[in-house]
C-alpha cells in the first residue's frame, strides 16, 4: 500500500492503539492535520490554547490510564513550546510521544521560518528523540518511539518530521503493535539476602516512591507490609498506592510530610527504599537521611542507585517483578512495640483546626473529596494547595493523584486535567490550583468550554504567591519580594467570560454547595475559594534539615 508520510504516521498510530492526541496544527504539519481529518472517525485530536497545554493534557491522559500520552506541535515556537511539558514528563517517569514538525530537509541548518533544532533542545529531558530523514523510515522509527516511551521506566520520546517526509510517499507494511508495556522480569542482586535482612529487622521502615505506581505493584507492596508487619510511608509521586487508614500507612514523608513517618523514617533500623530515588525534598539531608538504618534501595534504574544516597543493598528490576521473587524468602512477623513507637509519634502529627466562618485549606481538599467521591480523579498545579492536597486527600487508587512532583510546574493542573476528563469520561476529574498556578494556563478554559470538558477547578485563592512567600515568612524575616502581586482578577467574570460557570465561597458552607452544583454541571466549573495569605504548609522541615527541625507553626 503507497501512502504519503502523514498517512503512514496515522496508520502507525492507530497500530499503538492511539485513539486520542493533542496539539495545535502550523505550517510544518499541515500534511498531518490533513491525515488526521481524513481518519478523524477513528482518531480525535483535541486542540488546546497552547501547545504547552497540549503536553500536560497528554500528560495527564497518559498518567490517568497506563497509556503513552501523544501530543503534536509546528515546528520552531509550537516545538520550544512543549519543553516545558515534556520535561514535567521526564522528571515524572510517564510515557509521551512527541511529534513535532519541521522545514523540509533542504531547509535544515538554514535558518528558516520558523526552524529550530528542537532534538538538540530535548536531548537532556527525553528518554530518546529521532529525527526522520527519510519517509521510508518514518513507521519504524514512530513504532520504536513508542517502544521506548512504556518500557523500563517511561518517559517521554519527541519524533521529529520534516515536512517533506509528511508528504514523500512509500510502501507502508502494517505491523502488529509494539509491546509498549514492556516490563523486565530480570531481577539483578540478592533477593534472598535482603529478605533475610527484613526477616532479621527490628524496626523495619519502607519509603515507596512513582515506580510502585508504575509497576502497578501496589497489591505486591502491600502483601510484603502485612506479612512483614512493616509500616511505610510514600512520596508525592506515590499517592494513593495504600489505601487511607491502612495500618501500615504512615502517609506523606518529606519536608511537608507526617512528623510521625519522618520518624519512624529517621529511627529505623532496616529501610527498604522501592521505586523511589531519594530526592532533596525526601532526604532532605542525605549525610542524615536514614542514618541508623541499613539501607535497600530496590528500582528499575541502575543509574538512581548510589546516586544521591549510597545503599547497603540494591536490587535492580521492576519493583512488580522484585516483591514477587522476595515474597518467596519473607517470613511472617509482628513489630508491636515499633508501631506502638510510632503511634506515640502520632500524637505529635499536626492536625489543623477546622472552623465554621472562613474556609480552611483542609477543610476544603477534606470536602471536595467527599463530594467529588471515591472514583474521582484529583489534579493538582503546583505551591501550597499541592501539598495541602497530598496531605489531606483520602486516595485510594493509583492512578487517581496526578501532580508535576520532579519538575514543580506550575500551570501544569488545567492541562492535565483536561487529559484526564477526556480519558475517563465517566469519572470526575477535581482540579486544585491557586491564583499564582492559573495565571500560567487560564487560557486553557477554552479548550474545557470548547469541548465540554466538565473539569471542576477549584482556586485557592490567597492573592500571593504562597508557597513563596512562606518561604520569605519563615526564611527572610517577612521580606515578601514580588511575593504578593496583588492581583484583582475576578476569577467568576473570567470563568463566564470563556463560557463557563463560576462560584465565589467564603465559608465551607458555601463551598459544599458550590461543589455540589459543580457536579451536576455539563462543562467547566471554577470554584473560587478565599483563604488566609498567613496560611501555611504545616509541618515543614527546612532544606538541608532533619525531622528535628520540624517547623510546626
Amino acid at each position: 500500500m503507497i501512502l504519503n508520510g502523514s498517512e503512514i504516521l496515522v496508520n502507525v498510530l492507530l497500530e499503538q492503539g492511539v485513539d486520542t492526541v493533542f496539539g495545535y496544527p502550523g505550517g510544518a504539519v499541515l500534511n498531518i492535520y490533513d491525515a488526521l481529518y481524513k481518519y478523524s472517525d477513528k482518531i480525535h485530536h483535541y486542540m488546546t490554547a497552547h501547545e504547552q497545554g497540549a503536553a500536560h493534557a497528554a500528560d495527564g491522559y497518559a498518567r490517568s490510564t497506563g497509556k503513552t500520552g501523544v501530543v503534536i506541535a509546528t515546528s520552531g515556537p509550537g516545538a520550544t513550546n512543549l519543553v516545558t511539558g515534556i520535561a514535567t514528563a521526564y522528571m515524572d517517569s510517564v510515557p509521551m510521544v512527541a511529534i513535532t514538525g519541521n522545514v523540509s530537509t533542504p531547509l535544515i541548518g538554514c535558518d528558516s521560518f520558523q526552524e529550530v533544532y528542537i532534538t538538540g533542545i530535548t536531548m537532556p529531558i527525553t528518554k530518546h528523540n529521532f529525527v526522520v530523514r527519510k519517509v521510508d523510515d518514518l513507521a519504524d522509527t514512530l513504532r520504536e518511539a513508542f517502544r521506548i516511551a512504556s518500557s523500563g521506566r517511561p518517559g517521554p520520546v519527541l519524533v521529529d518530521v520534516p515536512k517533506d517526509v509528511t508528504s514523500d510517499r512509500t510502501t507502508y507494511i502494517p505491523a502488529p503493535k509494539a509491546d509498549t508495556h514492556e516490563r523486565t522480569t530480570e531481577v539483578i542482586g540478592n533477593v534472598e539476602e535482603v529478605a533475610e535482612l527484613i526477616n532479621r529487622a527490628e524496626r523495619p521502615f519502607v519509603y515507596f516512591g512513582g515506580g510502585v505506581r508504575l509497576s502497578g505493584a501496589s497489591e505486591e507492596l502491600r502483601k510484603l507490609l502485612m506479612t512483614a508487619d512493616i509500616p511505610a510511608a510514600y512520596t508525592l509521586m506515590a499517592a494513593g498506592a495504600l489505601k487511607y487508614g491502612e495500618k501500615q500507612n504512615l502517609g506523606l514523608m518529606g519536608m511537608h510530610g507526617c512528623y510521625s513517618a519522618n520518624c519512624a523514617a529517621n529511627r529505623a533500623d532496616v529501610m527498604i527504599a522501592i521505586g523511589t530515588r531519594f530526592s532533596d525534598r525526601v532526604a532532605l539531608n542525605t549525610t542524615k537521611f536514614g542514618h541508623n538504618a541499613k539501607i535497600v534501595h530496590i528500582d528499575i534504574d541502575s543509574g538512581e542507585i548510589n546516586k544521591n544516597i549510597t545503599a547497603d543493598y540494591s536490587i535492580v528490576g521492576d519493583v512488580k517483578a522484585v516483591l514477587n521473587e522476595m515474597m518467596q524468602y519473607i517470613k511472617p512477623a509482628t513489630h508491636d512495640d515499633w508501631f506502638a513507637k510510632i503511634a506515640k509519634w502520632r500524637e505529635d502529627d499536626y492536625h489543623p483546626q477546622d472552623c465554621e466562618t472562613k474556609l480552611r485549606p483542609h477543610q476544603v481538599i477534606e470536602t471536595a473529596c467527599e463530594v467529588a467521591g471515591k472514583d474521582a480523579i484529583f489534579v493538582t498545579d503546583v505551591g501550597q494547595h499541592q501539598m495541602w492536597a497530598a496531605q489531606f486527600l483520602h486516595h485510594v487508587k493509583p492512578l487517581s493523584f496526578l501532580t508535576s512532583g520532579g519538575l514543580g510546574t506550575m500551570g501544569y493542573g488545567y492541562g492535565a486535567a483536561i487529559g484526564a476528563q477526556i480519558a475517563n469520561p465517566d469519572v470526575p476529574v477535581v482540579h486544585f490550583t491557586s491564583d499564582g498556578s492559573l495565571h500560567m494556563n487560564m487560557n486553557e478554559l477554552c479548550t474545557a468550554v470548547s469541548y465540554k470538558v466538565p473539569v471542576i477547578t477549584v482556586i485557592l485563592n490567597n492573592a500571593v504567591l504562597g508557597m513563596v512567600r512562606q518561604w520569605h515568612g519563615v526564611f527572610y524575616e517577612r521580606r515578601f519580594s514580588s511575593s504578593e502581586p496583588e492581583r484583582v482578577t475576578d476569577y467568576v467574570k473570567v470563568a463566564e467570560a470563556f463560557g463557563g460557570v463560576g462560584y465565589r465561597c467564603k465559608t465551607p458552607a458555601e463551598f459544599e454547595t458550590a461543589m455540589k452544583a459543580a457536579m451536576k454541571a455539563e462543562g467547566p466549573v471554577w470554584i473560587e475559594c478565599e483563604i488566609d495569605r498567613e496560611e501555611r504548609v504545616l509541618p515543614m522541615i527546612p532544606a538541608g534539615g532533619t525531622v528535628h527541625d520540624t517547623i510546626f507553626n
